[in-house]
């Protein structure tokens, strides 16, 4: 079963909510949880799912994402027909673009012929979770469908940024609508909707077959939500498939998040720091693999204040060096140095930022290769944040790769 499947990761998203963290990376690319990147964990899935050929359909800003594919999962073989492998625009098809889910598919229809897989599974690549997509291929095979879509129950009032199906009594999908208006509720539970997780499992023909007719209709929009599976329910044989209602082989934790906010992505990296995370890294029979720097360990030391470097309660990658400051819930990605007396409070501070003396950072996030001067004040003063740096709408101050504080 396994041996014929071909996963597609989607990963050209520009992800222009999560500026400007994007604005050198893709969203796929962005790092997270002290780390990884967020493809991490759609990879890290079919590494332990046993799916063994994998096409990343890249586009938006993707040297970075590419660099980390080849640094962190050059890891299968290609002569026993292992691969994970980009996949650029070719313009093989009318010189253009990807220009919508669907479309970046039948732009690659040529590598979905020439493989020999029996099903293609369709991921995407900018979501945290953990999944053993051979539960959900063996539940498409078992159901005889033609598609299976995953799916998870979320709060009525969120349902409007998901595609939400109704299914009958044998989990066949009877409707499909993406981004509803008016969401429908489940029928047992009117305060939940039941909605699409973005991850599908397709009979190969049947694939190849809807993504041509999809290419020549001409007032489609070419996306799978919109267009391919509403297209699909009534002529095909669609099964819905509960996320974390398995008995694989990851432990159900049920956690799901589409961090394409700078809201949702500061959220779901400092749920991490809570005592009993909803999302548990360490845990061993399902680990995220990522490309990791050769990085000496982390340390505290006095600065030349006399005071000790200490951290409370946070994640603090190797490399990092609390050289008499003080961090308190915050995640530290790897190079981090926090000077003497200066303060970090609910931040993440990504790759070789600088904390200078008696700085004050607060509710922030702040990219990579940023030099904090001495005395500087960040989510201190809300006003002269604004001036300088983007806020989200829960007042997060976001500071961009490589910005150049001037003198006041």
């Amino acid at each position: 079963m396994l041996d014929k499947t071909l996963a597609i990761i989607l990963a050209g998203g520009t992800g222009t909510r999560l500026q400007p963290l994007t604005n050198d990376r893709a969203k796929p690319a962005v790092p997270f949880g002290g780390k990884y990147r967020i493809i991490d964990f759609t990879l890290a899935n079919c590494l332990h799912s046993e799916i063994r050929q994998v096409l990343v359909l890249t586009q938006y800003k993707s040297h970075s994402l590419q660099k980390h594919l080849r640094d962190g999962w050059s890891i299968f073989n290609p002569e026993l027909g292992e691969y994970i492998t980009p996949v650029p625009p070719q313009m093989r098809v009318d010189g253009e673009w990807y220009s919508g889910t669907a479309n970046a598919i039948y732009q690659n229809l040529y590598m979905i012929e020439r493989s020999e897989a029996d099903w293609i599974v369709v991921l995407s690549g900018d979501h945290i979770y953990r999944m053993d997509y051979a539960e959900l291929l063996k539940s498409h095979i078992e159901q005889q469908a033609d598609v299976s879509i995953a799916c998870m129950e979320v709060l009525l009032q969120e349902a409007q940024a998901f595609g939400v199906m109704e299914v009958d009594g044998n989990s066949r999908v009877v409707s499909f609508e993406e981004k509803p208006q008016q969401p429908k509720p489940l029928p047992d539970n009117a305060e939940y909707a039941l909605a699409s997780m973005g991850v599908y499992v397709f009979k190969r023909e049947m694939l190849l077959d809807v993504l041509r007719r999809d290419h020549d209709e001409a007032t489609s929009s070419h996306d799978f939500g919109h267009d391919i599976l509403p297209s699909l329910i009534a002529s095909q044989k669609a099964c819905a498939y509960r996320f974390g209602n398995d008995s694989g082989r990851v432990s159900p934790d049920r956690y799901w998040r589409d961090v394409g906010t700078i809201d949702a992505y500061y959220e779901a990296n400092m749920s991490l720091l809570e005592p009993v995370p909803p999302l548990d890294l360490y845990q061993q029979d399902w680990m995220i693999r990522t490309y990791q720097g050769q990085t000496p360990p982390a340390r505290t030391v006095p600065g030349e204040s006399g005071n000790e470097g200490v951290f409370v309660n946070s994640i603090v990658s190797g490399g990092v060096i609390i050289a008499g400051g003080g961090v308190n819930r915050s995640i530290l990605f790897p190079g981090v140095r926090v000077q003497d007396e200066a303060i970090v409070e609910d931040a993440i501070l990504l790759n070789d930022v600088i904390i200078g003396e008696g700085a004050q950072v607060r509710r922030c996030i702040i990219d990579k290769n940023v030099v904090v001067p001495a005395g500087e004040e960040i989510g201190v003063d809300r006003a002269s944040d604004r001036q300088r740096f983007q806020i989200s709408d829960n007042g997060i101050v976001v500071i961009p790769k490589g910005y150049r504080f001037t003198r006041r």
